[in-house]
């Protein structure tokens, strides 16, 4: 029996008791312990390597770096899912999943939604017009604009294409235990939460990147 390890755990647990007057909210149980553990070593970060790490290349520029490789990792399992399809591009079948998730909306929401600029987001949308996988009508808030919505053809596109897009998506998170995705959606959804507001200001290309450093300080 290793007793060094035992003696350990008994120091852990009366510096528990000591520090711990059941104000700060940790019980005096084996779930409180945990979670003052927890606690007690949320600033401890084991630092990964990464390549040019011993020549002071940065955490954000391997992280953009990441992201972008991401990107073009998942276009590429995409671009597989609908060889040999009706579908263009992969956005063709992105814009269809979310008019048929979220029901009809206007153009430019539905551009936003997938955070495209409008010139790229109407040669989708006139695309799918044509292929008569979307609808277009004058829409009753405002007459000025026009709302589309997915058709009967569209969703059978989609359903007859959507076995394998769901094995692209699927895929793109390659060997992510359920814990570490959960991880990744929590710190994803962080960093959505900082730009989208930047994104919805539709601030001109050249104040985007001094705007988006003031939201951050």
């Amino acid at each position: 029996m290793n007793y060094s390890l035992i003696k350990d755990v008994l120091d852990l647990i009366q510096q528990f008791e000591a520090e711990n007057n059941n104000v700060s909210g940790f019980e005096f149980s084996v779930k409180g312990f945990k979670n003052w553990i927890s606690a007690t070593n949320k600033d401890y970060v084991i630092e990964p390597d990464w390549e040019g790490k011993e020549n002071g290349r940065s955490p954000e520029s391997v992280i953009n770096t990441l992201i972008v490789h991401m990107n073009r990792y998942a276009k590429s399992y995409s671009k597989s899912a609908i060889f040999g399809s009706d579908f263009s591009t992969q956005e063709d079948f992105i814009y269809l999943i979310n008019l048929k998730a979220f029901g009809e909306m206007s153009k430019m929401d539905l551009i936003k939604k997938n955070v495209h600029e409008k010139p790229v987001g109407m040669q989708i949308i006139n695309r799918l017009v044509n292929q008569g996988w979307v609808e277009q009508r004058n829409s009753k808030a405002d007459k000025r604009s026009k709302v589309i919505s997915i058709t009967h053809n569209g969703l059978t596109a989609l359903e007859n294409q959507m076995n394998k897009i769901r094995q692209a998506t699927a895929i793109v998170t390659g060997d992510l235990t359920h814990a570490e995705k959960m991880e990744l959606i929590r710190l994803l959804n962080k960093l959505n939460d900082f730009h989208q507001p930047i994104y919805d200001k539709n601030i001109e290309t050249e104040y985007l990147l001094n705007e988006a450093l003031k939201a951050k300080n």
